[in-house]
């Protein structure tokens, strides 16, 4: 078995802790991330990983992983964006002028990817992301109304973030596989728990654990969402190409900015062996 450094968001509790729990058993090298400084010390300590603290509510603390990242691992073997959550019956405003559901669960996940991208690249990575499979019953993506200004709800905010989550995987793929890059995303499971649908915590960590250690189109084929280790029906949009495309250039005119991604030039493979120009 090749022995990966795998980065997890998320991984304070629930299926990102378990999943990490999981891949260290199996002696890979893992990054856990998360908000809570207790928790993080406390399970980094019982794995032997190494840890970072990053609220998602705030784009430059994910600028700040992302650099974090960068200077200490020159090979990233796998991304899991899990970290998640859901906002209450009324809509909430990040500082960064996001609504919070869809920044924590989506935007900060995809501009995190992004700021790794060379990276991940050269890695040959895996990029995991955490769906659900309220993307299919509660999700209904208006590409001029990704952040539910006209009509909010918790769920359709929820659904919202995690079809765009699960369209994010595929247009990834569609855009770097060719370059070797891997990306999939799954649902958990189905019972109540803090955040997420899950049958059970390690239902949930064991499809993560799965896809991360696994071999892309050996032991799963890339660009898909799964459900208990195989392929799983999304949302009808998830197929939309038109959209994803969309969602992706739409989410790069949003994160322009201070706090933002800031781009010193476009997708492509430079003489240097820089697939994406980026300036942090």
């Amino acid at each position: 078995m090749t022995r990966k450094t795998i980065v997890i968001t998320g991984a304070g509790d629930g299926i990102g802790a378990a999943a990490a729990t999981l891949l260290a058993a199996r002696r890979h090298h893992v990054v856990i991330v998360g908000c809570s400084p207790v928790k993080m010390e406390a399970l980094a300590w019982e794995l032997g990983a190494s840890f970072y603290i990053a609220d998602f509510t705030k784009l430059r603390e994910v600028h700040t992983l992302a650099e974090w990242l960068l200077a200490t691992y020159p090979r990233i073997d796998v991304l899991a964006n899990n970290a998640g959550g859901v906002s209450g019956s009324k809509r909430r405003v990040t500082q960064d002028g996001h609504e919070l559901t869809f920044q924590v669960n989506y935007l900060a996940g995809f501009l995190l990817t992004r700021l790794l991208l060379n990276r991940l690249i050269d890695s040959r990575a895996t990029v995991i992301n955490t769906a659900s499979i309220g993307n299919r019953a509660l999700g209904h993506l208006d590409i001029d109304d990704l952040e539910n200004v006209k009509k909010y709800s918790p769920f359709k905010a929820f659904g919202d973030s995690k079809l765009a989550q699960v369209l994010f995987t595929r247009e990834l793929y569609r855009r770097y596989g060719q370059f070797g890059l891997t990306a999939a995303a799954f649902h958990p499971g189905n019972t109540t728990s803090k955040y997420l649908w899950l049958e059970s915590i390690e239902m949930g960590a064991d499809t993560l654990a799965w896809l991360a250690g696994g071999q892309p189109g050996a032991d799963f084929p890339p660009g898909e969402y799964f459900y208990r280790r195989k392929i799983a029906k999304p949302n009808r949009q998830a197929f939309d190409a038109n959209l994803a495309s969309k969602l992706w250039d739409r989410s790069e005119t949003m994160l322009r900015g201070s706090e933002g991604l800031r781009l010193a030039g476009q997708p492509g493979r430079s003489p240097e062996s820089s697939y994406v120009h980026q300036t942090l």
